[in-house]
């Protein structure tokens, strides 16, 4: 996706980079991040990361403090846009983290999100909004745990998440009409690893 372009998850914002800064802001308030590490950690280059934090900062969303030379920015909690911006932006980019927190258990190899997410994720127009979160999991998890970990994360992003369970490996090896729609279409890995936030 052109991550300048306006993002397909929240198209009121003016680039796919200022919602996952914005996002990645305010979705842990206590949190203070250099503008170094919020490029490092998003992947946006240091000019786009500077220019954003300049915009928000001027209106009141995020404030910084100098410690030697490097600039500390955190969620101004005080701004009366800090709560409905932080509730816009964990729906429409928060789905990544809340799942991998929710995927991180015994038995996962892998997670993916898939679907219509994913293809507004990767900038793909769509024709109607986003329902549902389609979730990927590969390995053999305890379903027990596995389900109300992804309910609660649901609960969490106000979206029903439709997790399909499939054997690790079911990537490369798998066969038949689901595995070709899902492996030919725009997909996010959630886990393992770093993903975006």
């Amino acid at each position: 996706m052109e991550r300048s372009a306006a993002p397909g998850l929240l198209p009121i914002l003016r680039s796919q980079q200022q919602g996952e800064l914005l996002h990645a802001v305010l979705e842990d308030p206590e949190r203070e991040s250099s503008l170094a590490d919020l490029g490092r950690r998003l992947g946006i280059p240091d000019p786009s990361v500077h220019r954003e934090i300049e915009r928000a900062e001027r209106s009141g969303i995020v404030t910084s403090r100098k410690v030697g030379r490097t600039r500390l920015i955190r969620a101004d909690t005080s701004s009366p846009y800090f709560r409905p911006l932080r509730e816009l932006l964990v729906l429409a980019f928060g789905p990544p983290a809340r799942l991998r927190a929710a995927v991180a258990i015994e038995g996962v190899d892998e997670a993916y999100i898939f679907g219509s997410w994913a293809a507004a994720w990767a900038g793909e127009d769509l024709s109607r909004p986003i329902g549902d979160i389609d979730l990927l999991v590969l390995g053999d998890p305890d379903r027990e745990v596995l389900y109300p970990a992804i309910d609660q994360a649901g609960q969490d992003l106000n979206r029903q998440v439709q997790v399909q369970i499939r054997p690790a490996g079911w990537l490369e090896s798998g066969d038949g009409s689901f595995h070709e729609t899902v492996a030919g279409r725009p997909m996010l890995r959630i886990y393992p690893g770093d993903a975006p936030t």
